[in-house]
């Protein structure tokens, strides 16, 4: 996977600013996983029913399916960092309404389902500049070592994310509401000492300018086919391998554990891919990029399927390390194509529209899961979308070599990447 040992002595240092930039992402990612475990936990404790779980993955996906593609269009027009920061000022004021209405010790799912809806809109502002601004930061050198720290920042914030909620959870349902409300602030704050970026913007702003870019950002993937193979690899396959979303219903029917275990298991869902992660900001991928892509996305299945049949908390553990830590690798190798591979000028519009497909097969993975559990089992639901998973790799072996075939990053610079 890598090539011979790395010379740390003479690599660039990564500039202050990116620190800055990687700590606020950090925190926001700590807070908004935190947030989605726990709300997870908070509806199954209130219905007990797999569906509702999955229509919790549906209202956290239906506003960035809806509104990336048009904020991804604000990125590349204004300065991203102040865009950010209202992204993560409108999360924080949701996150601080969720803890006020857990408070209250709801019984019924609408006013959550309203919040999570609002908090997906606030995420949909915040995702495309946050995703863009450390290609702008990093100068030339150290590109992909920030690629690779920036996915570390959310596999570590899925570790510990989870781990605080479910203490927290214990103690009172409302706590870890309050405390992601409390890092998206700050969040906010730290984006303050980002510095400002050389890259020019495209001043011209109208309803019809947004739609046109939307339409852009979408037709540049569909035009070229590594990214196209890229995004479209992760929409189906994590669509299909969604099973992390029904954790509550595995921890409580299969395992028997409690808020701490379930908050462990969830905590064990970064673990493997937050060691994975800077493991790969020390040594990267580099060569064989696409073929280790599509192994470790049939990994991440096979992972899953063991997961769906066990009974056993520790095999069950060990499971999810292993396909998150395949997912990590994963992240970081679709994570640094995407990027590289677009002109700077459309990067925000790709990046909102890749939004879209992640979402999809995050949030809407979730919804699918939530309602295979509801009619084929808990075991059927898990063990068929892992074996779905392992499906897709075949056919995206066979139908997309540009992105089977890529050897290393340095081929993805925009002017030698395929547009059809």
């Amino acid at each position: 996977m890598t090539d011979a040992p790395v010379d740390f002595k003479n690599r660039p240092a990564i500039p202050i600013g990116v620190w800055v930039l990687l700590f606020s992402r950090l925190l926001a990612t700590v807070g908004v996983v935190c947030q989605v475990a726990m709300l997870g936990k908070l509806v199954f404790d209130i219905t007990g029913r797999e569906l509702d779980l999955g229509l919790l993955g549906l209202a956290e996906f239906l506003p960035t399916a809806f509104l990336s593609p048009f904020t991804g269009s604000i990125a590349d027009r204004f300065d991203r960092r102040r865009v950010l920061q209202a992204g993560l000022a409108a999360e924080a004021m949701v996150g601080a309404a969720l803890w006020m209405h857990v408070r209250s010790g709801p019984t019924s799912l609408g006013l959550i389902y309203v919040l999570v809806i609002l908090f997906g809109v606030a995420r949909a502002i915040a995702s495309p500049p946050s995703r863009a601004l450390p290609m702008d930061l990093a100068p030339r050198g150290v590109v992909e070592r920030v690629l690779a720290l920036n996915a570390a920042t959310w596999q570590i914030g899925a570790i510990v994310g989870p781990i605080i909620g479910g203490v927290l959870y214990s103690v009172d349902a409302a706590y870890p509401f309050v405390f992601a409300a409390c890092l998206f602030g700050l969040s906010a704050l730290a984006v303050l000492f980002v510095p400002a970026t050389q890259v020019e913007r495209l001043r011209r702003v109208g309803i019809k300018t947004v739609l046109v870019d939307a339409v852009e950002g979408l037709s540049f993937i569909r035009r070229t086919p590594v990214l196209m193979g890229a995004i479209s690899l992760d929409l189906f396959a994590v669509l299909f391998g969604g099973a992390v979303a029904l954790l509550p219903a595995i921890a409580e029917k299969r395992l028997g554990v409690g808020d701490i275990g379930y908050g462990v298991l969830r905590g064990s869902a970064g673990a493997g891919a937050a060691g994975m992660s800077i493991w790969l900001s020390v040594r990267p991928v580099t060569r064989h990029v696409g073929r280790v892509l599509l192994v470790v996305v049939g990994l991440f299945g096979l992972a899953t399927i063991v997961l769906g049949i066990t009974r056993s908390f520790v095999v069950a553990f060990v499971a999810i390390v292993v396909l998150s830590a395949a997912d990590s690798v994963s992240v970081f190798i679709r994570s640094t194509i995407v990027p590289l591979a677009t002109p700077e000028n459309m990067r925000g519009r790709v990046l909102a529209t890749e939004n879209v497909f992640i979402g999809a097969s995050n949030e809407l993975g979730a919804f699918e899961s939530g309602v295979a559990g509801q009619f084929l089992g808990l075991v059927g639901a898990v063990v068929t979308g892992g074996l779905g998973t392992l499906a897709i790799v075949g056919l995206w072996w066979k139908f997309f070599p540009a992105l089977r075939d890529i050897d290393r990053f340095e081929e993805l610079r925009p002017d030698l990447v395929s547009v059809t």
